[in-house]
């Protein structure tokens, strides 16, 4: 009898649970997360336009005669195209590509397709991941998108090494969007701890925008590498904090997912999500286009503000009808580039005289690396498992390392094999770091000029 009676009082609980999820989850703010954040200069976003460009131009066969050209063109010269691959040329192991050698820019640019839904490879990439399955340089990332990684670097390592020779005053780019971007992020990392097998090519100059990032990396490294990385928010893809895989095994039983996630953030608070090593994040520096506001319909003049957050990286998800249109390369190109007219309209840099420009640039560069040092504090001082602080006497164990001797940085490695030489494998056949001295830069070993927070 007296479970019975206590039957309403267990559907009144659950009720107010979901109401709870509800409104925290679904009823929400597109630009919540962002309102704190500073506004991002024409400076910093100019890239990103012409890199959804690019990305875009990997969807054409031929681009001496496009076909779904944007307005204004894709602003490649053929003549400086590089290469172009299909999936024929990745085996489908890996999306989509083109090198390009940007002359105007002074940038070496590998732009990387997204999902084709179409494709059952790409579910493969998209799904070969468990949570806590990959550990890299002291933090997880998605399994399937490193492997995705070491595949383009594999193939693409002779011709990336000379042009950087040719080029050594060019920069080199990573862009990608949806499952690229993530593919785009980890190639970045990869090529930053062994940069010693592209010629010594310097932090500084390897870049990376992921437009409309996945969850491609845990807290730790994304706020690590925001110095490289740079990611263009949509409302869609960085807000699900369910496992993609889970979501695309769960389609016959999705409100079963639902009230089970429903259930589970009710009753899971944000410091223990903070805590847990093996969730997964938005990378780098986080570029948000707001451009809806609550309770309005249609668009506004788009706002482009930017961070390196560690709490409150888009972890909730906003209940709108545009939030997967809203994803698509060809929307966050038009409204990148509406936005970047309407900061060229307000500080138009390009009528200021170059003297002036590089000391603007110099100030950015400044904030952007007092920003992004107040973030590693607040990872440390929040208590993200693996944060670290750079020492006095220098930075990371992988931004001052050493040349190595000349015929090893000559031969030619498999990149796909140097990241699965990174790992090996327990008796229950989880995958682990070596403890050796060779890999222990890689896997996010400590030396003596770091201080790790303990788990």
């Amino acid at each position: 009898m007296s479970i019975i009676c206590g039957l309403p009082l267990l559907e009144c609980v659950y009720c107010i649970g979901c109401a709870r999820w509800v409104w925290k989850r679904c009823l929400y703010n597109a630009g919540h997360e962002s309102e704190t954040w500073g506004v991002a200069t024409a400076e910093e976003f100019e890239p990103v336009p012409r890199l959804c460009r690019y990305i875009l131009a990997v969807y054409e066969d031929d681009l001496r005669c496009p076909l779904w050209e944007p307005p204004g063109g894709y602003g490649i010269n053929p003549d400086w195209l590089i290469l172009k691959r299909t999936y024929d040329d990745t085996r489908r192991r890996a999306p989509p590509y083109l090198l390009y050698l940007d002359h105007d820019h002074a940038d070496i640019v590998l732009a990387i397709r997204g999902l084709n839904l179409a494709n059952q490879k790409d579910y493969a990439v998209l799904l070969d991941n468990r949570l806590g399955q990959r550990k890299f340089d002291g933090g997880y990332v998605h399994n399937g998108l490193l492997k995705a990684a070491g595949v383009v670097l594999d193939a693409e390592y002779d011709t990336l090494k000379k042009l950087l020779e040719d080029y050594p005053n060019y920069t080199l780019t990573f862009s990608g969007h949806s499952l690229g971007s993530g593919v785009a992020a980890l190639l970045a990392m990869v090529v930053v701890q062994n940069r010693h097998k592209l010629g010594g090519i310097d932090r500084k100059r390897v870049r990376c925008y992921s437009i409309a990032p996945a969850r491609c990396m845990s807290l730790n490294l994304a706020v690590r590498y925001a110095d490289i990385i740079n990611s263009v928010q949509d409302d869609f893809l960085p807000r699900t904090a369910t496992p993609l895989e889970d979501i695309f095994k769960s389609l016959f039983c999705l409100p079963c997912l639902l009230c089970f996630r429903c259930i589970k953030d009710t009753f899971t608070s944000e410091e223990r999500k903070i805590k847990d090593p093996r969730r997964l994040y938005a990378p780098g520096r986080l570029y948000h286009i707001v451009e809806r506001r609550p309770f309005r319909c249609g668009r506004f003049p788009p706002v482009v503000r930017t961070a390196v957050p560690v709490d409150g990286r888009f972890e909730h998800i906003v209940l709108s009808c545009n939030a997967t249109s809203d994803h698509a390369i060809i929307w966050i190109e038009r409204e990148a580039k509406r936005a970047l007219d309407l900061m060229l309209e307000k500080d138009p840099i390009m009528e200021i005289p170059a003297k002036q420009k590089m000391e603007r640039q110099q100030t950015l560069a400044k904030e952007h690396g007092e920003e992004y040092a107040a973030a590693l504090q607040r990872a440390v001082k929040l208590a993200v498992p693996h944060a670290v602080l750079p020492s006095q006497y220098g930075t990371f164990q992988d931004s001052d390392d050493g040349e190595v001797s000349s015929g090893e940085s000559s031969r030619k490695h498999s990149w796909d094999e140097l990241i699965e030489r990174l790992f090996d494998k327990d008796e229950s056949g989880a995958i682990v770091c070596r403890n050796t001295a060779a890999t222990s830069d890689n896997c996010g070993g400590d030396d003596d000029g770091m201080k790790t927070v303990a788990m």
